[in-house]
């Protein structure tokens, strides 16, 4: 096989050392190979750097393997063509193993052009993912943090729950800090009720007359410390990413037409896909990273079923989660399509092959800069009706017939 690069590198990279072997060569001949081992200090990685570009080097390859790679990239992007590749495509095969061999290896692989390259978004888009994944995160500690809560006043007998469907709302929050001070009987804090919860009055005293000790009220009190800590934060949080968000403001308008697509679910899958389709070049690739496609199984000859690929879980459940709601949005096609297939598959398959379709209308809106196209309930009702016709037509015409179609009269 020959050499297409003259000049490349491929680097081993740990939590503390990063291996360096550099091939130097035409096609057709031995390379010259180089070897050196470097810290991952900020001093050693930029002479990493100085070293490579003294060499010549044009492209690099690494593994994607933990967090590792991230500052090596940060400092080595922009100076060289980088190859970032998933761990499980450019295995050795099976021998002795040390780092050097590893290097070697990347470095042997960068140089006949047979890595793979990951999707490693450029950092406007990279610092807009950290921020969502960061938000989805704190956004699961708040959820913690209340279901603690709740806990909490069933462990105390106080079955608000049972009466107040937003525990957390602002009358629900009014009577658990009732509940701290401890001044006010069971029919005062139901008073605190606002708008229709003022229906409940009854309810809600009995619900508050339970068995609260000084213990309770100081576990009461932290835990709602920390919901308001976490809901500060998550304020902030939705304020830089509105800031980081902002250039994108045309692409997140287009994908809000999507049944199930919301701001919020919009900035995601920005964050994780960017706005740039050419690097995925179709929607069948862009499915299959994402993780919202079957796997393939095929021995013998014959294809068996496979579960959906790994992919992206961010982007997956993000997908998902828009699945759910275009599943609820009336007159729809999504709608139609998921309940349909819900009745055959299942909720959980049918969810995935909604996100696939939603995914495959981000690629081509985002591809093409064209508005979301809504095809109707009835969409597959007509399409059915119109392949049945096509077929019996068809038919008819094997028999020897001259078939003629207008539409019935009504009578």
């Amino acid at each position: 096989m020959d050499a297409i690069i003259e000049r490349c590198a491929g680097l081993d990279v740990h939590q503390a050392t990063v291996v360096a072997c550099v091939l130097i060569g035409e096609a057709g001949r031995k390379p010259r190979k180089e070897i050196r081992t470097f810290s991952t200090l900020t001093r050693d990685l930029k002479g990493l750097r100085d070293w490579l570009k003294e060499l010549g080097v044009t492209h690099i390859g690494m593994e994607s393997t933990g967090v590792y790679w991230k500052p090596v990239h940060a400092i080595l992007e922009g100076h060289f063509e980088l190859i970032v590749a998933n761990a499980h495509h450019i295995r050795n095969v099976p021998g002795r193993k040390t780092d050097v061999k590893d290097a070697e290896w990347l470095a042997d692989l960068v140089r006949h052009g047979l890595i793979k390259p990951s999707f490693v978004p450029p950092p406007p888009i990279r610092q807009l993912r950290d921020l969502v994944r960061l938000r989805r995160s704190v956004s699961e500690a708040l959820t913690t943090e209340q279901n603690r809560t709740l806990k909490l006043l069933e462990t105390a007998n106080i079955k608000l729950a049972s009466v107040v469907s937003q525990v957390f709302g602002v009358s629900g929050r009014a009577m658990l800090k009732a509940l701290i001070e401890n001044t006010a009987t069971p029919q005062e804090m139901a008073d605190l009720a606002k708008r229709k919860l003022r229906r409940k009055l009854e309810p809600l005293a009995l619900a508050l007359d339970g068995r609260l000790t000084e213990h309770h009220r100081y576990m009461l009190a932290f835990h709602l410390r920390r919901v308001e800590a976490i809901e500060a934060d998550l304020r902030a949080l939705d304020e830089r990413i509105e800031e980081k968000a902002r250039p994108y403001q045309a692409q997140r308008r287009l994908l809000r037409q999507i049944p199930g697509v919301d701001d919020r679910i919009a900035v995601a899958i920005i964050a994780e896909i960017g706005i740039d389709m050419t690097v995925f070049g179709n929607a069948k690739r862009l499915a299959a990273w994402a993780g919202v496609c079957p796997g393939n199984y095929e021995s013998a000859g014959k294809k068996k079923s496979a579960a959906a690929r790994k992919g992206n879980i961010h982007l997956k459940t993000t997908l998902v989660q828009a699945a759910v709601c275009a599943a609820r949005t009336k007159g729809s096609y999504y709608k139609d399509k998921y309940h349909r297939l819900k009745a055959r598959r299942g909720s959980l398959r049918a969810a995935m092959a909604i996100a696939h379709k939603i995914l495959v209308a981000v690629f081509h809106m985002l591809a093409k800069t064209i508005p979301f196209q809504e095809l109707g309930e009835t969409f597959l009702d007509q399409q059915a009706r119109t392949r049945t016709t096509r077929n019996l037509v068809r038919r008819l015409n094997n028999l020897g017939y001259d078939v003629l179609i207008r539409p019935k009269v009504a009578a």
